[in-house]
This record gives structure tokens, sequence and C-alpha cells, in this order.
């Protein structure tokens, strides 16, 4: 066993073992937290496959800014065990079934699958040069179709906004006339 192999099954563990803790904890912020977890083992492949550019992004827009997000939302929410409701026996006894059930299947269509079919740090499929030439030469209509509906979900948005500001504004305006009508 060589240095990959071991920090492959070193991160394969850390990986299945934060996922399972994350599915398991009783406690939402701790399940993020987990979460963050198997995000790094995940980036810590993309290292071993040479797809620096994937760990890195991974990193930055699924640990950095998602979690970040599902951090706040969770805060905000205020999860206690008051508002939350009780599970039946029987939807949890569902849910085992179909987890394991889907185990099963999972566990079925990888017998059938070659032991070795990638070769640990010695691929240039995740380097950047490879991926720019492949995302501007074969993918260039679906990126620039992508990045004009981005560019309408900004503009729609701030559309929106300036639309509420504005609205509130002469609800306020209209209000405050009505107030000052009724006082004269």
């Amino acid at each position: 066993m060589n240095i990959t192999q071991i920090l492959f099954w070193g991160l394969s563990v850390v990986a299945v073992f934060s996922a399972l803790m994350m599915v398991t904890s009783k406690n939402p912020v701790y399940s993020v937290l987990w979460l963050i977890v198997t995000f790094f083992s995940i980036s810590g492949h993309y290292i071993l496959l040479n797809a620096q550019f994937l760990a890195i992004v991974n990193i930055i827009v699924y640990a950095g800014a998602i979690m970040v997000l599902f951090l706040f939302v969770i805060m905000l929410m205020n999860l206690n065990k008051d508002t939350e409701p009780q599970k039946n026996k029987w939807l949890k006894l569902a849910g085992a079934v179909a987890g394991g059930s889907f185990l099963l299947v999972l566990v079925a269509a990888l017998r059938q699958t070659e032991h070795n079919m990638t070769q640990l740090g010695t691929g240039d499929i995740g380097l950047i040069k490879n991926l720019g030439n492949v995302l501007f030469s074969e993918y260039v209509v679906p990126f620039e179709i992508s990045s004009i509906l981005f560019l309408s979900a900004m503009v729609g948005a701030v559309v929106i906004g300036k639309r509420d500001e504005k609205t509130t504004a002469e609800k306020f305006v209209e209000k405050e006339s009505k107030r000052v009508e009724e006082i004269r």
C-alpha cells in the first residue's frame, strides 16, 4: 500500500463517518458541521484525482458559502423540541426499510464495477486548462445560456427590490398624508 491508497482509504472513512454523523445527529447545527467535514474529505478525494480546481471550488462554494447560509437559516429558525412534531413509529420503520433497500441496491450495483476504474494522481481531467478548453469549445452555448439566465435573475432581483422599496415608500407617504388629513 502506498501513500495515495492510505490517503484514499483514510478520506473515505472520514467521509462515510461524517456523513453518517450528519444524518444521525439530533442537533441541526452539529449536522451542518459534520456536513462541512464531509465536504472537506470529498475535496481531498478531488486532490487525489488531480482535480485541484474542483477541490478549491468545492471548499469555497459548498463548505464556505452554502454552509454559512445553512447555519444562518438554522439559527434564524430557532429549532427546539417543543416546536418539532413527534414522529410516528411506522414512519420511522418505513424510513429504515427504504434506507436499507437503497443500501442493498447500491451494494448490488457496486459489486459489478471494476476495481481499478481510476488511477489516483495521474489524471488530467480536473485541471483548469483542460476544464477551460472543454468548457469554451464543446459547451460554449450552454455556458452562454447559463450566463444570460444568471444575468436576467440578477436584473429581476434588482427590479423586484427597487419596486418593493418604492411601493413601501409610497405606502408610507399615503399613510402619513391620510393621518395629517384626519388631524385637520
